[in-house]
């Protein structure tokens, strides 16, 4: 069976080539200690804990298509539930401040704002 061809290291300015993932071996540890530190939210479990789990199903459950691709009637399927107003930001799980979203569309909102 061949084997994958050699592609760059996809970190900026890195010479190695590697045969599987994104990055060499060098860099893959760095990336994941510069996302860990930085992307994800310390308060992340205890913001979307097993209520937020039962509220999001049960939002799906009376939303079950993308809120913002019915706006354009589209009918595709829900993959989250988006908060209008971020947590952070003193929003709330009430359905006032939730919407279903495609994967398209949230992260369409997320690039806006």
């Amino acid at each position: 069976m061949p084997q994958k061809p050699f592609k760059p290291c996809a970190y900026p300015g890195c010479p190695e080539v590697i045969r599987e993932g994104r990055y060499c071996p060098k860099h893959k540890t760095i990336v994941n200690r510069d996302y860990n530190a930085t992307a994800r939210r310390a308060d992340y479990s205890s913001t979307y804990d097993h209520r937020w789990r039962v509220l999001r199903d049960l939002y799906f459950s009376k939303h079950p298509l993308c809120e913002e691709c019915l706006k354009s009637d589209k009918l595709t399927p829900a993959n989250l539930v988006h908060h209008i107003v971020p947590t952070e930001n003193g929003g709330t799980h009430e359905d006032s401040n939730l919407m279903s979203l495609c994967h398209s569309c949230h992260n369409k909102i997320h690039r806006r704002g």
